[in-house]
């Protein structure tokens, strides 16, 4: 992962994104964001002047990423975990960003946050489904990985989030789709999935998925999102494929989608 210890407490680390144009405090232990969020933000097209809402955004990497990259940005995240939302409001505050953090459960938002559309959702939901799987012994981690909330809450609330010709960009674990289509289906439209292949020659675990309140567009598949070269590891060195290496050092964007 492109990501160096800046600095270590007994509960915190201060770790560098993107080069170090990121800086960002996260638990030593329990969850800790890494390369995911910062893939996610990458893909995101957004412009200068939008509004961005990220659901789950724990210490806050893939809003201040994406900050980093598109300026001008009113950045908004919803974190269910209190310390984690106070690492994110300080993250903020120390990469300079502006991005207001809300503590609050995705199934019961603020009235005013209820309230609101957004040019882009963004989201990273725990990958596992904590009904088929063991929970982790760190609370924290075991929130971010599986939690309680069921993906398709965070799909419907999403949704309903989304401005109008506004966008829904997340990650998630590829098992995951035949879910996630389902639950989008008659909700938004212009899907567009784009896989993530650790290497060329390994099925993709993970994926990319756009879509549009009011798209009209077909489902589209674009090629998939190759993270390493190579056919296997070859020990303590980078190996990062030139568009992904761009992406973790210098913030770049993500351009997949057609």
């Amino acid at each position: 992962m492109e990501i160096s210890t800046l600095a270590v407490t007994d509960d915190v680390t201060c770790d560098d994104f993107l080069g170090g144009r990121v800086r960002v405090w996260q638990p030593r232990r329990g969850y800790r964001a890494g390369v995911d969020p910062v893939v996610l933000a990458a893909a995101v097209m957004a412009r200068p002047g939008q509004s961005v809402l990220e659901l789950g955004c724990g210490v806050g990497v893939a809003s201040l990423c994406l900050a980093a990259r598109v300026p001008e940005l009113t950045l908004t995240g919803v974190e269910l975990q209190p310390d984690y939302a106070d690492l994110a409001r300080r993250n903020a505050t120390e990469n300079a960003a502006l991005f207001d953090v809300v503590t609050a459960d995705l199934r019961a938002l603020p009235a005013d946050l209820r309230q609101k559309r957004f040019d882009h959702v963004i989201m990273n939901p725990p990958y596992f489904d904590r009904r088929t799987g063991t929970a982790a012994s760190d609370h924290g981690r075991d929130t971010a990985l599986g939690g309680d909330t069921p993906l398709t809450d965070w799909l419907d609330i999403a949704a309903r989030r989304i401005g109008p010709r506004g966008y829904l960009t997340l990650i998630q674990r590829m098992e995951r789709l035949p879910e996630v289509l389902t639950a989008l289906t008659g909700r938004l439209g212009s899907l567009v999935v784009c896989p993530i292949a650790g290497r060329a020659n390994r099925p993709p675990e993970l994926f990319l998925l756009q879509a549009r309140q009011e798209g009209r567009a077909a489902f589209r598949m674009v090629p998939a999102q190759v993270m390493h070269t190579g056919d296997a590891h070859q020990g303590d060195v980078e190996s990062y494929t030139p568009a992904i290496g761009k992406v973790l050092r210098n913030g770049a964007s993500l351009d997949i989608w057609p």
